[in-house]
């Protein structure tokens, strides 16, 4: 009873607002007492983590992000994308679409996308004549476009725990980021679509193609272009490892924002610095201890109980996906990503594999869930970040993502129920 009494209030003070790394240690601590298990686990548990060579591509690709979304990148961003595509049909939706994944993807963050391109996209749009409600029903969901691409930070992360379970076929960094680009593809296809026939009796301005503005906008995001090759080429070349790419990343990113452009003044480093390593180390500090306390799962049991609760409901993969995706779609809503991917792959990744998931499938399923759930009323934190960006009411925000939302869905069925798109480019 007394054990039950103390989870109960683990829960409460989870939902009052405590730390959740200090609700998992204490719930690590609590399980390995009652199993007789020496509390020594735990901090052997986080150096096996401290062990690990890819943890230091998590710090090196945030400081890039932090360092990138300081500085005008987004803006000429846009321009470069704009003097390409401006000529298309709802070219400047199109553009938000890219752009938006593009600069998720390297700063880890939908929040952070938000804020620093709405001031660019939202009124470019509007003033293109593209209606406010839908103008920013785009930009709220598009912020969280880029989690599937490399070298997103969430991605890393469920690489990370997928590679310390050890269920299934192994999982390597490589296969993820090739598995996230066609899903992400065919997101910002499909919103790309519903954005044109949304459009197709507003009277939109269009940019005609000019090679003089083309060549201009190349020149100037010159030294940025070449940062996805060093992810990509670098790597699948064989040229970089993954850490070291992110080492390259964050480098390049340096040199170029601070000492080429100079957007970027030297005493403001140790700020960008300071503000990247907070958000690494809330990171690094609720894995350590939540992969302790999946140790402590896995010496209860605890998946092999789930798999076999879920085969006397579950009967079936399509079955399971179905749920899954509502279970997913429900916790992004509620939880941000990097504690979502913490807590819960080390306990649905063994179930996964038991129905026949492939524990890569898996990831880009988690992942696509959650960037729906950033965006999921009542709670999605993009919504409250759009409401505050914008100033606009949130029920006027929850009005405008619905179309997107419903469309994104449409996308993640398409991305769970058919596994050659996520797997076709592993071979």
């Amino acid at each position: 009873m007394t054990v039950y009494l103390f989870i109960f209030l683990l829960i409460l003070a989870a939902l009052l607002g405590a730390p959740l790394f200090t609700v998992i240690i204490v719930a690590a601590m609590l399980g390995f007492s009652t199993l007789g298990i020496d509390l020594i686990a735990i901090p052997i548990e986080i150096y096996r983590i401290a062990d690990t060579p890819i943890l230091l591509a998590l710090p090196l690709f945030a400081v890039a992000g932090y360092i990138l979304g300081e500085s005008r990148t987004s803006s000429r961003l846009v321009r470069l994308t704009r003097a390409f595509l401006g000529w298309m049909p709802a070219s400047l939706c199109i553009i938000s679409f890219i752009i938006c994944a593009l600069f998720t993807a390297f700063t880890g963050a939908s929040g952070v996308t938000i804020i620093a391109l709405g001031a660019l996209l939202f009124p470019a749009l509007t003033q293109s004549g593209y209606p406010e409600n839908f103008s920013l029903g785009l930009v709220t969901t598009s912020g969280s476009l880029g989690l599937l691409l490399p070298p997103s930070l969430p991605l890393i992360l469920y690489g990370i725990i997928a590679q310390q379970m050890g269920s299934g076929p192994d999982v390597t960094f490589e296969d993820l980021f090739l598995a996230g680009l066609f899903p992400a593809m065919l997101m910002i296809i499909i919103l790309s679509v519903y954005s044109i026939l949304a459009n197709r009796s507003v009277m939109i301005q269009r940019t005609a193609f000019s090679m003089k503005e083309a060549l201009s906008a190349v020149r100037e995001s010159i030294w940025e272009l070449p940062l996805p090759f060093f992810v990509l080429g670098g790597i699948y070349s064989g040229v970089f490892a993954v850490s070291e790419a992110a080492a390259v990343t964050a480098l390049y990113a340096l040199v170029v924002e601070v000492l080429i452009y100079r957007e970027i003044p030297l005493a403001h480093l140790p700020r960008i610095l300071r503000d990247a390593m907070i958000m690494v180390g809330g990171i690094l500090v609720i894995l350590g201890v939540s992969l302790a306390f999946t140790n402590y799962l896995i010496d209860m049991e605890a998946p092999m109980k789930l798999f076999r609760l879920c085969q006397t409901v579950v009967t079936s993969k399509l079955v399971f996906l179905v749920l899954l995706n509502l279970f997913l779609l429900i916790l992004g809503a509620i939880l941000d990503i990097f504690s979502a991917i913490i807590i819960m792959v080390p306990l649905i990744l063994p179930v996964a594999v038991s129905y026949g998931v492939h524990p890569v499938h898996l990831g880009i399923i988690f992942l696509a869930n959650m960037q729906i759930g950033y965006c999921t009323p009542p709670v999605g934190v993009n919504l409250f970040i759009a409401s505050y960006r914008f100033s606009t009411p949130i029920t006027t925000i929850y009005r405008a993502a619905l179309p997107f939302i419903a469309v994104l869905f449409a996308a993640v069925l398409v991305i769970t129920y058919w596994p050659w798109l996520t797997m076709v480019l592993l071979g």
